[in-house]
């Protein structure tokens, strides 16, 4: 569904050439859900635009839904869908009327449009304000007029530029039901950008990593995780016992930093640990053997944000405050 070749993205900004996107290679087969993440800046949403034929790539190829974005940008729009983070809608026109519009702009007859519209109002919880203009709506409520008219041809392959950002958690929650159940009943490819990690964890199959304008990680959330972040163990043994395992707990991390607080005669170690379910019984019972008995233990699954801060550094939100 989507394939890219080394494409590159440069601009020219106070006559110094910036690279946002640097010869990126893509590949994602129809009906997957991908998820890109990075700060802003990264050049997830650079590629994005590319891909939609916003932005012209400076070199290299792209193909998607089986056409070349450089060649045919027409034919490229006419076989996606693409919410973008900015609001698509007149502010002077009425909900309905740009959802009929759009559809209209996609060939629908009017008739089809119009039902196609009543559907998507009704899912996304835009009903009683079908009759209300662009310009009388929320943040949220324009935000979802925004998915609605990004779904109104049930396209192909759909791009999701932070989706669901300003909405509610029950909003949220309504918004992906229905992508869902768009991708179960057409084999809808999907490509989304987020900052909300719990969505790429949960929704997404894939998980492209992109920073500095190049892929940095693309595999499961589950594998990456697993390999790139392992689960965090905090231990708290007496100060007086601290040094008996500092060694031993170091060993553990396998070469990753060991993290050391004191308060109140208690010494709190924070360390990653590979398998951490398999090894923490273990490395206790070493603990124990050489004196140093734990007084309490934690032990947390990693999450994306874990695997984020471990390639680039710093974590998702920090990047998307910069």
């Amino acid at each position: 569904m989507i394939h890219t070749e080394k494409l590159t993205k440069t601009f020219q900004v106070k006559k110094e050439t910036v690279e946002a996107v640097k010869g990126v290679d893509i590949d994602v087969a129809p009906g997957e859900l991908v998820a890109f993440l990075g700060p802003n800046g990264a050049g997830k949403s650079t590629t994005l635009r590319m891909l939609t034929t916003l932005l012209r790539p400076t070199s290299g190829s792209a193909t998607v839904a089986g056409v070349d974005v450089a060649a045919d940008p027409a034919g490229v729009r006419a076989r996606i869908g693409y919410i973008g983070q900015g609001n698509g809608g007149g502010h002077s026109f009425r909900v309905i009327d740009e959802l009929v519009m759009q559809g209209r702009f996609y060939g629908m007859n009017t008739s089809d449009a119009t039902a196609r519209a009543q559907e998507l109002l009704h899912s996304l919880d835009l009903a009683d304000l079908a009759k209300r203009t662009v310009i009388k709506l929320s943040g949220g409520q324009r935000r979802r007029m925004d998915v609605a008219l990004g779904l109104m041809h049930s396209p192909r392959l759909l791009f999701l530029d932070e989706p669901s950002t300003g909405m509610d958690p029950q909003n949220r929650a309504n918004l992906w039901d229905h992508i869902m159940r768009l991708r179960q009943e057409h084999g809808t490819t999907i490509v989304l950008t987020t900052h909300y990690m719990d969505e790429a964890d949960s929704m997404s199959e894939r998980v492209i990593v992109i920073d500095h304008g190049r892929i940095i990680a693309d595999d499961t959330a589950a594998r990456l995780k697993a390999n790139l972040a392992g689960d965090l163990l905090a231990v708290e043994v007496a100060a007086e016992s601290a040094p008996g395992v500092r060694g031993l707990l170091g060993r553990a991390a396998a070469g990753g930093e060991v993290q050391e607080n004191r308060l109140d005669g208690v010494v709190t170690f924070r360390l990653r640990l590979p398998e951490g379910a398999r090894i923490a019984p273990s490395l206790l019972k070493d603990m124990n053997d050489a004196g140093a008995p734990a007084q309490s233990i934690e032990l947390k699954p990693p999450t994306l944000d874990d695997v984020f801060l471990e390639l680039t550094g710093r974590n998702l939100r920090e990047g998307a405050n910069q």
